[in-house]
C-alpha cells in the first residue's frame, strides 16, 4: 500500500477537510473492487464490505469501509487531469514491479466512446477516451478524455503525457494530419498513420509516387483463421519528396496495402494507405498495421466485454473519465499477471481466491 499511497498522494482531495474517510484508502478499495469485477459505486462499496478483513491488511479503515455515496462523490469530484497523471505513474512504477520492459515497438492512439456517459439529451455525443496503447506489453500506457469529444485534440494532448521516444506510433486517418506528425516526431518517435481521402492532395501524390516507382519492397503474408482465410500484400516507396510539398514533417515514404478477405466462398478486396516517417520495410509495414489493430481487439473490445464499459451508466461530473481510468488501471494489473488463463476467469478468480488477489495487489505494493 506504501507504494499505491505515495502515488495517489498527490491527488487533491475534492472533499472538506471534516471528510471521515482517507482518499488513497477509497482508491485502493475502488481499484481492488474493480479487479473483481465491481461495475459501479455501489458494487465497489459491498466488496469493501464484503472483503474488510482482507482490506485491513493494507489500510486502516479506521471508520469502516467507504458507502457507495461516499466513493461516488470522489469520482464525480476528483481532478481528472491529477487522477490521469496518477495513473501515469501508477504504470510506470507497476511495470518496473512486474519487471516489464519500457514502451518500445507499436504504441497505438485511438479513441472510445463511452456509450452510456452522455449529459441529458445529449445521447448522440457520450464521452469518449483517447488512449496509448503499447503492444508489446498490451497495457494502456495514458489515457485523456477528448474535450468536447474532438479526439483529434484528445490524442495531441495525450501525446504531451506519454513517453514515446524510440517507439513507433500509430493512428487512424483521422490523425493523419501535420499536427500530429509533429508532436510524434517532437517526442522522438516515428510514425505509421493512414491516409484516406481526407488529406486528398497527399493521397493523390502518394499514389502517384507508388506507381511511377522504380525501386519497391513488396511483402505478402496469408492465413487462414476463424472461417476466413486472409491475404495482405504491402509495398513501400520512398518518396521524401512529398514531406516539402505538402509541408508534412519528415514524411519519408509512403506504403500501398492490400487485403483481401474470403468468407463463406465471397472475397472482398480493400486498398489503404500509410505514411511514414522511416523507410520501414514492406514485412515491417505489415506487422505495424497489424500490430496497431490490438487496440481495438485487446483493448477496445476487451472493456465492453470484459468490463462491460458501454453498460456503464456513470454520466455526471468528472465520474465517467475517473471511472475508466480505473478500469484502465484494473486492466494493466490483470494483463501484467502470469497466470495463464482469460482476464474473465483471473477477475473471477480474484473475487473468490483471496490468495490469488493478494498476488495481484503485492505487484501493485
Amino acid at each position: 500500500m506504501s507504494a499505491f499511497d505515495e502515488i495517489f498522494a498527490v491527488v487533491p482531495d475534492p472533499r472538506e477537510a471534516t471528510a471521515l474517510h482517507d482518499l488513497t484508502e477509497i482508491l485502493f478499495v475502488a481499484f481492488a473492487a474493480t479487479l473483481c469485477g465491481a461495475q459501479h459505486c455501489t458494487e465497489m462499496a459491498e466488496f469493501g464490505r464484503a472483503k474488510e478483513p482482507l482490506l485491513r491488511q493494507f489500510l486502516k479503515l479506521v471508520h469502516g469501509t467507504p458507502s457507495h455515496d461516499t466513493i461516488s462523490r470522489v469520482f464525480r469530484r476528483l481532478d481528472p487531469e491529477a487522477f490521469a497523471a496518477a495513473f501515469g505513474r501508477f504504470t510506470r512504477a507497476f511495470a518496473e514491479t512486474a519487471q516489464l520492459a519500457r514502451p518500445s515497438g507499436v504504441v497505438a492512439i485511438d479513441g472510445k466512446s463511452l456509450k452510456r456517459a452522455y449529459d441529458a439529451g445529449q445521447a448522440h455525443m457520450p464521452k469518449m477516451m483517447v488512449s496509448a496503447w503499447g503492444a508489446e506489453t498490451r497495457m494502456v500506457l495514458a489515457q485523456t478524455e477528448a474535450p468536447g469529444g474532438n479526439e483529434v485534440d484528445g490524442a495531441l494532448a495525450l501525446l504531451k503525457i506519454v513517453a514515446l521516444q524510440g517507439c513507433i506510433v500509430t493512428a487512424d486517418a483521422l490523425h493523419c494530419h501535420r499536427a500530429m506528425a509533429g508532436a510524434i516526431r517532437n517526442a522522438k518517435a516515428d510514425y505509421a498513420l493512414k491516409l484516406k481521402r481526407n488529406q486528398p492532395a497527399l493521397l493523390a501524390d502518394a499514389e502517384a509516387a507508388l506507381v511511377a516507382a522504380k525501386r519497391t519492397t513488396h511483402a505478402e503474408t496469408a492465413e487462414a483463421a476463424h472461417g476466413r482465410i486472409e491475404r495482405r500484400r504491402a509495398t513501400v516507396v520512398a518518396a521524401p519528396g512529398l514531406a516539402a510539398k505538402h509541408s508534412f514533417p519528415d514524411l519519408a515514404a509512403v506504403a500501398c496495402i492490400e487485403a483481401w478477405r474470403t468468407v463463406a466462398g465471397k472475397t472482398s478486396h480493400h486498398v489503404y494507405h500509410v505514411v511514414l516517417s522511416r523507410r520501414f520495410s514492406a514485412a515491417q509495414v505489415l506487422a505495424i498495421v497489424r500490430e496497431h489493430w490490438g487496440i481495438e481487439n485487446h483493448l477496445h473490445w476487451t472493456l465492453d466485454v470484459v468490463f462491460n464499459e458501454d453498460l456503464c451508466r456513470t454520466r455526471k461530473d468528472n465520474g465517467p473519465r475517473n471511472l475508466a481510468v480505473l478500469r484502465h488501471m484494473a486492466l494493466n494489473a490483470l494483463r501484467a499477471h502470469p497466470r495463464k488463463s482469460s482476464l474473465s476467469l483471473k477477475r473471477r478468480r480474484a473475487a473468490w481466491d483471496d490468495s490469488f488477489l493478494l498476488e495481484i495487489l503485492t505487484r501493485v505494493r
